[in-house]
């Protein structure tokens, strides 16, 4: 796949686009890219034009000047959505981009045809989560950003289970996020709000993918909000990171909501 790159606003927002049909626009957790569903985007072009989007700070996206927030990295997305010229998109965010994906729907739902949370919530970082923020960024300039995502990606993975392959690339994307784009996502994660209420007024499709081990967040975490219009899914063993542990089932998943 080969990477593009559109201006936002005069940050750089790198990009796969590939595919051609109904759009979907997917959006990684934090330290990861868009080469998180490199093994997701081959099933799903079969159907769909697929984007995925490296978030502001991570992978080949810049950094936008300013105090960095989740509603600022949804405008960026945004804009991108803008100078693709697309009129209305399905969003998917993992994690950190299914924060993302609930700003975005808050603030634009007009440019939306459904969205999903994947391995994601709704709800804020509690107390001990800020200040579990604040450790990794205190790690990050201690120790670097490679010790940093040695320490965080194995957390991802469902516990016990041997996936040497899968945690070395997940750790190679996460050495390309640069110090200052994990710290400022790392901000603007604790300083989230609570977007429940997006779940509980929106009229839109919704589908919700939960790790059955997610250590991360848990399925009871990410199907706190209940509604005719949304859809659970629950992938069995997976951790935090089904796009590498049951991408088929990922994939199956999105398009049998999608359809």
């Amino acid at each position: 796949m080969d990477a593009k790159i559109k201006d936002v606003n005069g940050t750089a927002i790198s990009y796969y686009d590939e595919g051609k049909g109904e759009p979907l626009v997917l959006l990684h957790g934090f330290c990861g890219s868009k080469d998180y569903w490199a093994r997701v985007i081959p099933d799903l072009v079969k159907d769909f034009r697929v984007i995925a989007v490296d978030l502001p700070g991570h992978g080949g996206s810049g950094l936008p000047a300013g105090d960095p927030s989740i509603e600022k990295m949804a405008e960026v997305i945004k804009g991108a959505v803008d100078e693709l010229e697309l009129e209305k998109v399905s969003l998917f965010g993992h994690s950190l981009g299914g924060y993302v994906t609930l700003a975005f729907a808050e603030a634009c739902e007009d440019k939306l045809k459904s969205f999903s949370l994947v391995h994601s919530t709704a709800s804020p970082d509690s107390e001990e989560g800020k200040k579990g923020r604040d450790a990794a960024a205190g790690k990050i300039d201690k120790e670097g950003i490679e010790s940093f995502v040695d320490g965080l990606v194995p957390k991802l993975f469902a516990p016990g289970e041997k996936r040497p392959e899968e945690l070395q690339m997940a750790k190679e994307i996460g050495y390309r996020t640069s110090p200052e784009g994990a710290k400022a996502a790392l901000k603007a994660m604790k300083q989230r709000a609570d977007r429940s209420h997006v779940l509980k007024r929106t009229e839109l499709p919704v589908l919700i993918v939960a790790g059955e081990r997610d250590q991360i967040v848990p399925p009871e975490k990410s199907f706190a909000v209940e509604g005719p219009n949304i859809k659970q899914v629950t992938i069995k063993g997976a951790g935090h990171m089904s796009m590498y542990e049951a991408p088929e089932e990922l994939a199956e998943a999105i398009r049998g909501f999608m359809k």
